[in-house]
């Protein structure tokens, strides 16, 4: 079933993205921007963290999380350890939740409109992967691109 794979890919790149934050050789350069590049890694980790915490957890967990998207780009400063730590809860919390689904439930209509049409919960979710995988190649140039002594 779809279940394995997708947690299997979360918690893949979940980790990556760990081990993103952890390679910055200066802690401070999560958080720089520069030029065209108008979001930082820790910002984009905070967005990821908000993203699936409140579409698989709240949603399909009900874990009773509340987004505050806005916060996820204007926060600055939160230590990496925490983020980290943030990354690691979200891992169990998408376990957690896709574990219980069926594959009727795959088949069901997402409960919220999210993108001007229904989708079925399989397509979300599937989106949502990719969106995890887009944001982490971004933390990555980041990295190899502003973080230099």
């Amino acid at each position: 079933m779809i279940t394995q794979t997708l947690i299997a890919l979360f918690e893949r790149d979940l980790n990556k993205l760990k081990e993103e934050l952890l390679a910055y050789q200066n802690e401070e350069t999560i958080w720089k921007t520069e030029a065209q590049i108008p979001n930082s890694a820790g910002n984009l980790t905070l967005h990821l963290i908000g993203n699936l915490n409140a579409f698989i957890g709240a949603e399909i967990g009900k874990t009773g999380y509340v987004r505050n998207r806005p916060l996820e780009f204007s926060d600055k400063d939160v230590p990496r350890q925490k983020m980290i730590a943030a990354l690691d809860s979200t891992i169990e919390v998408i376990k957690n939740a896709l574990s219980t689904l069926t594959e009727e439930d795959y088949a069901a209509e997402y409960p919220l409109v999210v993108f001007k049409e229904k989708m079925s919960t399989e397509y979300f979710l599937i989106h949502l992967a990719v969106h995890l995988g887009y944001h982490l190649g971004q933390i990555n140039y980041h990295r190899r691109l502003l973080d230099r002594i």
